[in-house]
């Protein structure tokens, strides 16, 4: 009997990872959790929990396994630290799949039917808590992404954000496994018309979804530059050739299309403080005669104090004048910073040759030429629903993604990347213009379309359009209201459950 669990288990989590970028087959996701709620619901609690902490550490282990390079390469790690900090990770993560598991086996005491029904509503509020643990949220292949490259569907998030699509595929699990329990007519006919009515949205429901014509215009330069940690003082002379091809091909995608030139993040020491980089920017606003914004470090020197340095963007004007800067205010744990450094002093290396960066306070929405608001996230921000929705609603009306990926390598993290990205501009109902040093660069419409996208690992400029938007969606509104509706219910469904002291019920 273990053994058989152990395969429903393990197998939930392999179901669950190949379902996510690569192979992506999403259509695994809709019943990869069935293995583990019918364990689940077998065992006894404290079972339930460490079943369920298995599967996700098989499923973050499978999905998250190109951290590992990440911290041997970015990080200059050794083999036990990369392991480590890794292991830390996946399980901290999986406390999250324990808890569902714990959660949906605790109901039982009120029957099987209410157990599942409740289920969703645990996922996602648990998926929210994974979102907002305190310095290591991470909220990276939510399980709404699995299924969000199906048009029709992933219009939903403009109400809930992914959490909403999260839900409809934990709440589709739970009505498999509770039609093919108790296999009687309007359980099966439940399920075949949920089944009927998600396989239209899937199939034809991207035939309704309107396609807007982008009608401005923006350069989005993939730098295609090394990855590297230790920049070293000649930095700039060393790379003399690459800089002065970038300066080119920028200059001549802006003089052929006027428009708005983009350079991404990128692994080289770009600031506005070192003049000959600051001539560089001047220089390619004012011969394309648009705005130029690139990402850069930016310093401070508090009088004395420790000079602080800034992940930032920065926009210049065709004069020649910085007229936009925002501070990145979600740093990467483990690559940006160290949290709880006094107590992880293995980890520091993973900073060591970037620099620890300080976080950003203000959410920041600049203007263009002709009064047209954007605002700019950065990297890792991109995958944290909530904090890019506040642009919108703060009032911007494109939004921009520039991005490092290149420390991904060749992994399946790019495209993950891409997939996570690509939901922020349908929540939002904005356009997103996403610049990268190695890939993916992309612009997608406010419905999700991919509409323009460049080669990985190739210097070139993406030439794109878009349009501005204004206008609000519930999401950009609200923010996480729906998940924190799911979190109230699945706790007063648990409450009311131990409150009870009717006999089990019996549901469908």
């Amino acid at each position: 009997m273990k053994l058989k669990r152990l395969a429903l288990t393990a197998g939930s989590g392999v179901l669950l990872a190949l379902a996510f970028p690569d192979p992506h087959w999403s259509w695994l996701a809709w019943v990869a959790l069935v293995p583990l709620l019918v364990v689940a619901l077998e065992v006894r609690p404290g079972a339930a929990f460490g079943w369920g902490f298995l599967q996700g550490a098989v499923f973050y282990s499978i999905t998250l396994e190109w951290l590992y390079a990440f911290f041997r390469s970015y990080g200059r790690m050794a083999v036990w630290e990369s392991v480590s900090v890794l292991g830390l990770m996946v399980a901290v993560l999986s406390l999250f799949t324990a808890g569902y598991a714990l959660g949906v086996r605790l109901m039982r005491r009120s029957g099987v039917g209410w157990a599942l029904a409740i289920s969703p509503f645990l996922w996602t509020a648990l998926e929210l808590g994974r979102t907002h643990m305190p310095a290591i949220g991470f909220p990276w292949n939510l399980l709404g992404y699995a299924v969000s490259d199906h048009l029709g569907l992933v219009q939903l998030v403009t109400l809930t954000g992914i959490y909403g699509l999260s839900f409809v595929v934990a709440g589709y699990n739970a009505l498999v496994l509770w039609a093919w329990r108790e296999r009687r007519r309007k359980p099966v006919a439940i399920w075949a018309g949920v089944t009927v009515a998600l396989l239209l949205v899937i199939g034809v429901g991207g035939l309704f979804v309107p396609k807007p014509v982008g009608r401005e215009t923006a350069h989005l330069i993939q730098l295609n530059l090394p990855p590297e940690t230790d920049y070293g003082a000649n930095w700039e002379q060393r790379h003399a050739a690459e800089l002065n091809a970038l300066d080119k091909l920028s200059i001549e995608a802006g003089r052929s299309a006027p428009g708005l030139v983009i350079w991404p993040e990128a692994p080289a020491p770009f600031s506005m403080s070192d003049p000959l980089f600051a001539a560089r920017a001047r220089k390619i606003a004012r011969e394309t005669d648009s705005e130029f914004l690139v990402g850069v470090d930016h310093w401070r020197f508090p009088p004395g104090h420790t000079p602080l340095v800034f992940n930032s963007a920065v926009m210049v004007n065709p004069k020649g004048q910085e007229v936009f800067r925002y501070n990145k205010i979600h740093l990467v744990p483990f690559g940006e910073y160290v949290p709880w450094r006094k107590y992880l002093t293995f980890a520091r290396n993973l900073i060591g040759g970037v620099g620890d960066f300080t976080p950003g306070k203000k959410l920041s929405v600049g203007q263009l030429d002709g009064g047209k608001t954007f605002s700019v996230f950065i990297c890792y921000e991109s995958i944290f629903p909530n904090e890019v929705r506040k642009f919108v609603d703060r009032g911007a009306d494109l939004l921009i993604n520039i991005s490092d990926d290149g420390w991904y390598g060749h992994s399946e993290a790019l495209v993950q990347d891409l997939n996570m990205a690509r939901v922020r501009a349908v929540e939002n109902r904005r356009w997103l213009l996403r610049d990268t040093n190695t890939g993916v660069t992309v612009a997608v419409d406010p419905y999700g379309r991919i509409r323009a996208r460049l080669p990985e690992d190739v210097r070139a400029a993406l030439t794109v359009h878009y349009n501005f938007r204004s206008g609000r969606t519930l999401y950009t509104r609200w923010g996480d209201w729906w998940p924190r509706l799911a979190g109230l219910i699945a706790c007063l469904a648990l409450v009311w459950n131990f409150a009870r002291r009717r006999p089990p019920l019996r549901v469908g």
